[in-house]
């Protein structure tokens, strides 16, 4: 593919390898990022590349933070694989059916019986402390680096930081309370404790913060693959949505969708192309005509499925004339049953030239924010407002919620319509609103209270006594 465009040159670079003066560095940087297995073991020889050579250079240190989005693309909890979150907390709450065999991936999920020696439970846990040390690696070479011209340093830190701030805030809603780690240091990272989930959000809240004075409000790439100010600001309100802030959670949302230059609404069919008007930040597939793992993840075109379906509980939510149903989900039969699987993504194949990216921040989670901190606010006409923006995309009419409870709920309903089988919105929401047992032990077999959090995996609390307790049930 020919382009101008510096980003994409550099994307199909750190992927495809086309340069041999820079096999070597990124055959070096490789090892070096992927070095540790585990977040307790960060410890390089003295052989390995380390810092410097990388991060003098404007191309190897951007390399180096585009690889670590290429590893959340790839690995861990943000994947659009099956072993990622959408996937997995589709099952586990009451968004997807799992027609996997007793030896899925997804299969325990499902059944909520998770262990503390699950490999996928173990896998994510090892794959974000890997990205986050990564991450960590980017922030202490860029500060260090001399020739590095200063726009370059301040862009490569808050990218650093933003992806942070966003790796831990899905540990601590998944696993609780855990250790925030900022430092490649081995020996400040061979037995962190555990802190409680509070100072954990204060923690991301401050990396967010600085992400958000780093980054420039433009972003440096048409692709919105590397974040700017505003998907630091996005993230930021949502943090502060789940911390109950619910001023801040307003401005920071409305700062974002007031910038209607970059963000804008679009059609349902439009939302989750690559250039989409409405998305924030994106992952960029990994080679030129290949598309999202979500789309080879949910879509099936024969039945009965072979991994997963969309949940008769979710189908029958749709009131009628809701588009959402029509554009982003599709019935699949055998002619006696019928199946439904998410159509958000439409491509499960490549295409000549790359079509959809895997979107993680959008435009209508920053309008059903800043509903739900209105309504907490007792803003009910603004709540209502902003939450029928959302509903009106949908083609539905104004909601009939009235009053601040009534709005609540319709807010909690429209946000498990708009987001299913996106990296666990519907399972954060239930828990953080106090309705997850209350919800899920009416439809799921097994379920406990106990499930609210992921067990610690075994192995870590084997190698790091400052782990324990085990969360509660495991």
């Amino acid at each position: 593919m020919k382009t101008n465009n510096p980003i994409v040159r550099l994307h199909l670079f750190t992927n495809r390898f086309y340069n041999k003066k820079w096999i070597l560095l990124l055959i070096l940087l490789s090892c070096f990022l992927n070095s540790c297995d585990s977040f307790v073991e960060v410890g390089l020889p003295n052989s390995q590349l380390t810092s410097p050579a990388v991060f003098e250079d404007k191309a190897t240190a951007t390399a180096a933070m585009v690889d670590i989005y290429n590893k959340i693309r790839d690995n861990g909890l943000l994947t659009g694989t099956s072993s990622g979150i959408s996937n997995q907390l589709g099952n586990y709450t009451d968004e997807l059916v799992c027609y996997g065999s007793t030896a899925s991936v997804s299969i325990d999920f499902y059944n909520n019986a998770l262990v503390a020696t699950n490999s996928n439970i173990s896998a994510m846990w090892n794959s974000s402390y890997n990205q986050i040390y990564c991450a960590n690696s980017v922030l202490e070479g860029v500060k260090n680096a001399v020739a590095l011209p200063t726009a370059d340093r301040d862009q490569l830190s808050g990218e650093a930081l933003f992806v942070r701030g966003l790796l831990h805030f899905y540990l601590t809603n998944l696993f609780g309370d855990l250790p925030y780690i900022t430092s490649t240091d081995y020996k400040q990272n061979s037995n962190p404790k555990r802190m409680p989930q509070t100072e954990v959000y204060d923690k991301i809240k401050t990396d967010l913060t600085q992400a958000i004075a780093l980054l420039p409000e433009a972003y440096i790439s048409t692709e919105k693959v590397r974040p700017n100010k505003y998907a630091a600001i996005a993230l930021l309100a949502r943090v502060d949505l789940y911390s109950e802030n619910w001023a801040e959670a307003a401005a920071n949302a409305t700062q974002v969708i007031n910038n209607t230059t970059l963000y804008q609404w679009t059609s349902l069919n439009k939302v989750f192309l690559k250039n989409s008007t409405t998305t924030i930040w994106q992952l960029m597939p990994a080679v030129k005509g290949k598309n999202t793992f979500e789309g080879e993840t949910f879509i099936f075109t024969a039945g009965p499925p072979t991994l997963t379906a969309l949940s008769p509980g979710l189908l029958s939510a749709f009131t009628a004339g809701d588009l959402r149903k029509s554009w982003w989900t599709k019935a699949v039969t055998n002619g006696t049953t019928t199946w439904y699987h998410a159509y958000k993504y439409n491509q499960y194949q490549n295409t000549t030239t790359s079509l959809e990216y895997s979107i993680v921040l959008r435009l209508a989670e920053q309008y059903l924010i800043r509903a739900e901190a209105k309504a907490h606010l007792n803003d009910v006409i603004g709540a209502a407002q902003d939450l029928n923006a959302v509903r009106n995309q949908a083609g539905l009419g104004a909601t009939t919620a009235t009053t601040t409870e009534e709005l609540l709920e319709a807010i909690l309903k429209e946000r498990r319509l708009e987001f299913f089988t996106e990296f666990g919105h519907r399972f954060f929401d239930l828990k953080r609103t106090n309705k997850l047992d209350s919800t899920l032990s009416v439809v799921k077999l097994g379920w406990d209270a106990k499930d609210q959090l992921w067990p610690i995996p075994a192995t870590e609390l084997l190698v790091n006594s400052n782990l324990q307790p085990q969360n509660y049930g495991y």
